[in-house]
């Protein structure tokens, strides 16, 4: 008869790394927890009959793939605004709002918790985990996105890969390939990404400053001369340095110290968490800013515009 106890120390150390691979799978940090909670569930039920053919990990990570496929069947993908249409150069341009859209969400790095000393555990945790990887993984199909991950971010094997899936090691192949076809369409380069040093901290700390004092031309000395904002659950979005300063400049950089910014971390990025200033003077919650930073500058700014998110990266409300 199992145990409780014999069950956790065989299993409960990979949740947080289940957790980070039903996230890549279905683009939310909200429904990869309930997979992972569904497939510990799942692992429980049959644990009797679970006779270590296979590793706890393959076994774990079988149970969670299915039950992200399943999930991403009942709801599709989970988008940023520039996978759904052309950005806007007009700053004056009304915005449209995609209430209907279920989006992407960003990863709170501190979900990822302390990092083990061995590299292959710290590469399970961290790889694939970028905003713009995970936001181009929603754009393969359930079974593609399924494989890229396997192979690629995991390093599993294409019989691996094939048995999990319940296909040939033939398909796995083709599927792989299709699959990094359409990813090198839409992640950016890997030489674009800066990571993070002590000249990227200081321009996220300037830029930080900046929307504090409200000084839309300090902010755009920042950008570089391709940046885009996505403010999702907005469809509209920026592309170019001067369109995205003077949108800020007119809506959002107001007043000095009409907005509070809090340094936080979201897909191993630079993030910032925003707090408004309400007509009763108190800060409360805004968006979680996701930045990507270049050596010439931040290229790209995603503003989870969500208040709901902040409890996940351990921020106050107010």
């Amino acid at each position: 008869m199992t145990t409780s106890v014999e069950f956790t120390e065989l299993t409960g150390t990979y949740r947080r790394e289940l957790l980070a691979h039903c996230y890549r799978m279905l683009g939310s940090i909200d429904e990869a927890e309930d997979v992972v909670q569904e497939t510990y569930l799942r692992a429980w039920r049959s644990y009797d009959g679970f006779e270590g053919r296979s590793s706890a990990r393959t076994w774990l990570y079988r149970i969670a793939t299915n039950a992200c496929l399943t999930a991403i069947g009942r709801r599709g993908r989970r988008p940023l605004p520039s996978g759904l249409g052309a950005p806007s150069t007009d700053p004056d341009v009304p915005l449209v709002a995609g209430p209907e859209v279920a989006w992407l969400q960003p990863y709170p790095d501190v979900v990822l918790g302390d990092l083990p000393d061995d590299p292959a555990a710290v590469a399970m945790s961290r790889a694939g985990i970028r905003l713009a990887f995970v936001a181009a993984l929603q754009h393969l199909s359930a079974r593609s996105r399924a494989v890229l991950i396997l192979r690629d971010v995991l390093q599993w094997s294409a019989a691996e890969v094939a048995e999990l899936l319940g296909t040939t090691p033939a398909a796995v192949h083709s599927a792989l390939r299709r699959a990094r076809a359409d990813m090198a369409r839409s992640t950016p380069a890997v030489d674009d990404v800066a990571e993070p040093g002590e000249a990227e901290r200081g321009l996220v700390e300037r830029f930080a400053a900046a929307i504090e004092r409200a000084d839309a031309s300090a902010v755009a000395e920042l950008l570089r001369v391709d940046a885009v904002l996505e403010m999702p659950p907005l469809l509209t979005w920026f592309a170019g340095r001067d369109p995205v300063a003077r949108f800020l400049g007119a809506n959002l950089l107001l007043e000095p110290g009409g907005l509070r910014t809090v340094r936080t971390r979201a897909n191993d990025q630079d993030a910032l968490g925003v707090y408004s200033r309400g007509p009763d003077g108190v800060h409360r919650a805004h968006a979680v800013i996701v930045l990507t930073v270049s050596p010439a500058g931040i290229t790209r700014m995603v503003a989870f515009q969500d208040p709901g998110l902040f409890p996940a990266f351990g921020l106050p409300s107010e």
